[in-house]
């Protein structure tokens, strides 16, 4: 039952970081910890549904839309957690009844019990981590799956009544060819989601990948080009709409949470590192369990950054965040929001425009080709040095 009465409200996201997994990819540079420690879990929940509580009581004004449990890993943190969290949320926040709730799952650490009990309590969307169909690449990548787990896991979800189904894969990895990428591809597509995420690997420092970096035969960057738009093409062909440079969906199935980041809705995140925009400012969760957990606890420090972003960065922000998307940046928009002229970005994109990296549509809107994509860092620097020699225009009176 939802605390306060639903009218006029603004649009919310939740976004609950789960810190746990049963084993580090080697990738990865996400905050998270190898451990089945049943009573750090057990903080870590007490935590997160205090936090929420508290959380709640500053926003009557908001109409939760999205909630959406990131990581980590989700799932290995099971279904009755889960569930309490989301029970939390509910009985501190007004969810909207059509809310997108998502989950983040592995193959490895879902069943069809914890399907069906997470599907009863209302979660509507799963994201499956599956990366690859070549068994000899998931191991190299510290993946605990195999291709034929996340095929079976998939019958599962659908099974336990998951009508909207979410692929996460990447290429770029080691020993990966274009040839393998494409086929990796039409192999996904035959488990028909409503939603591919394709993105690139991107080689962190700290990270064990990169540690042995000169030996894990990784495509060079004209390969990984290719396989961008590759993926581009063959997804386009089975339906799959390009709505952000990673992201792919049926008509009417893009991810509404992430779409928040991208078109600068607001969200609140719980867990630690978790990144909240709420009320005009921007904050960060301190990247440390224990902290996390004391702090909520015992009424202390758990905030790492806090910053109110001035309406000049507010609309750099505009600029890079919704380039990402397909719908990109209108005119009229961004001159009424940020009272900034629009003419001096208008001639850098007509110049994107003559190279095949950008396409102007109606109403003033501009918006990157898959090209321009790749290339989309050159341009956003560019665009934003442009941005930042612009004198305001005059309010209209």
């Amino acid at each position: 039952m939802a605390l306060f009465a639903r009218k006029d409200k603004t649009p919310l996201g939740i976004y609950i970081h789960v810190p746990f997994c049963r084993s580090k990819c080697q990738y990865c540079d996400f905050y998270s910890l190898t451990t089945k420690d049943d009573r750090l879990m057990d903080s870590f929940l007490d935590a997160v549904c205090a936090h929420i509580k508290e959380a709640g009581q500053l926003a009557p004004g908001y109409e939760v839309d999205t909630i959406y449990f990131g990581g980590g890993t989700p799932s290995y943190f099971g279904a009755d957690g889960m569930s309490s969290i989301l029970s939390a949320i509910r009985r501190n926040f007004d969810v909207a009844t059509t809310a997108e709730i998502t989950f983040e799952a592995n193959p490895d650490s879902v069943t069809p019990k914890l399907l069906r009990r997470l599907r009863s309590e209302g979660f509507n969307r799963v994201s499956l981590g599956i990366q690859c169909d070549d068994d000899a690449i998931l191991e190299k990548i510290g993946r605990p799956h195999n291709y034929e787990q996340a095929v079976a896991v998939v019958k599962y979800i659908r099974r336990a009544g998951f009508r909207n189904l979410s692929v996460d894969l990447m290429y770029g990895l080691p020993d990966q060819t274009l040839a393998g990428w494409q086929e990796t591809l039409q192999n996904v597509l035959t488990l028909e989601p409503e939603h591919i995420s394709c993105y690139g690997l991107k080689v962190e420092e700290g990270t064990p990948l990169h540690k042995y970096l000169a030996y894990n035969n990784l495509p060079d960057d004209d390969t990984q080009a290719d396989m961008y738009l590759a993926a581009v093409e063959i997804l386009r062909g089975k339906g799959m709409r390009q709505y952000e440079i990673s992201n792919f969906s049926r008509r009417g199935m893009e991810s509404r949470h992430n779409l928040k980041y991208w078109t600068g809705g607001e969200y609140l995140g719980f867990g630690p590192d978790a990144s909240s925009d709420f009320a005009g400012k921007r904050f960060r969760m301190v990247r440390d369990l224990r902290r996390y957990v004391e702090g909520v606890l015992n009424h202390g420090s758990i905030v790492e950054e806090l910053q109110e972003i001035p309406q000049r960065e507010r609309a750099g922000e505009y600029i890079m965040t919704r380039l990402r998307t397909t719908v990109g940046i209108n005119a009229e928009e961004y001159e009424s929001r940020f009272l900034l002229p629009f003419q001096p970005l208008d001639a850098a994109l007509e110049r994107c425009r003559q190279s095949g990296y950008a396409l102007k549509m109606e109403g003033g809107c501009w918006r990157l080709t898959p090209e321009g994509f790749l290339v989309s860092n050159s341009i956003l620097t560019d665009l934003l040095l442009i941005q930042e020699k612009a004198r305001p225009l005059a309010k209209k009176r």
